[in-house]
């Protein structure tokens, strides 16, 4: 996530939503988290990268720290014997 937040925690908009999230994908993200304020900028992105990336769109700083902290399912650890 970037952006920024004022003091009583509304998430504001941010500009390059296209860049970064295309960005965020090429680096193997598969979850982003933007501003609510921003989804009109959503439109701009290909089909195949909102089909790939799941987009979170958040209007409070709480919001964003629940998706953020979320703990990720368990992965089996391999064994090397």
């Amino acid at each position: 996530m970037t952006g920024e937040v004022t003091l009583q925690g509304k998430v504001l908009p941010i500009g390059g939503v296209k860049q970064k999230v295309l960005a965020a994908k090429r680096a193997g993200l598969k979850e982003v988290i933007l501003p609510k304020r921003n989804e009109p900028d959503l439109d701009d992105l290909p089909p195949a990268v909102r089909e790939e990336v799941n987009l979170h769109l958040v209007s409070d700083v709480t919001e964003a720290l629940r998706i953020a902290l979320e703990a990720a399912p368990a992965r089996p650890v391999p064994v090397q014997l």
